[in-house]
């Protein structure tokens, strides 16, 4: 009795142990901003705090003129699309640079690289020598490089324009104006858009006016990042006469 009983449940468990293994495990989906393996080098989670409001990646309506295979970039918006078929685009945030400093007019990826080498341009060696002296001779690829996992570089005429779209290791500085003027976004995305630009993409920068008419009117809120634009009484009569307006104070 004790033989059969000992046999049964030892049949009982071995259709228990199958019918599980029929069943596929349950793994939750990958997500855009987790940490991710990028050859040797581990490229971190980027930070729920900063992906606040719209910061993350998506796959929106486009509005714009554009056509498929653009990039346009909205210093103003601090936002990049890719235009897809279709009237939709991936809307990327981006760090732009600041007062002064920014991307304008229009270019073509001249150039892309994975895991960048960096230089300090020879303007940065002369004005914070302190600063970029130890890197004149150029800074390898890796997490901490300026330039990120990923750089697709501007060119203008056949000629470098020293403006980059890159990635960052400062997810801080995502939707912020804070760049030396290249064109940044968190280390993930530059990967996504890497993946979907060509050597030849065209690059166009939207004007202010463009981008008050696609994306509304923005200002900075106490910590830098972009809020929509609250009319100053002061200035209600003639909205043109305000500050906020001004492209030098939307970065």
């Amino acid at each position: 009795m004790q033989f059969t009983l000992f046999r049964l449940l030892a049949l009982a468990a071995v259709l228990f142990l199958a019918a599980c293994g029929d069943k596929p495990v349950s793994r939750a989906a990958p997500q855009p901003y987790d940490a991710v393996h990028d050859g040797e080098i581990l490229i971190p989670q980027v930070d729920p705090q900063y992906l606040r409001d719209a910061v993350a990646r998506a796959e929106v309506d486009y509005q714009g003129p554009e056509a498929p295979d653009t990039i346009v970039v909205d210093t103003f918006a601090r936002r990049l699309y890719y235009v897809l078929e279709g009237g939709r685009a991936i809307r990327y945030t981006i760090a732009v640079g600041r007062e002064g400093l920014a991307f304008r007019g229009s270019a073509h990826v001249g150039r892309k690289e994975e895991w960048p080498s960096w230089t300090p341009t020879a303007n940065m060696l002369r004005t914070q020598g302190e600063i970029y002296g130890p890197y004149a001779a150029g800074m390898p690829g890796g997490l901490y490089n300026p330039l990120g996992a990923r750089a697709l570089y501007l060119y203008r005429g056949g000629r470098d324009s020293y403006f980059r779209i890159h990635g960052t290791a400062d997810d801080t500085s995502i939707g912020r104006a804070t760049s030396a003027g290249c064109i940044r976004l968190f280390n993930q995305d530059a990967i996504d858009l890497y993946s979907r630009a060509a050597i030849g993409t065209e690059v166009k920068s939207r004007s202010l006016e463009e981008s008050i008419e696609l994306e509304g009117a923005m200002m900075d809120d106490a910590d830098g990042y972009l809020v929509p634009f609250v009319p100053d009484p002061e200035f209600a009569a003639d909205p043109a006469t305000d500050p906020a307006t001004d492209p030098a104070a939307q970065g």
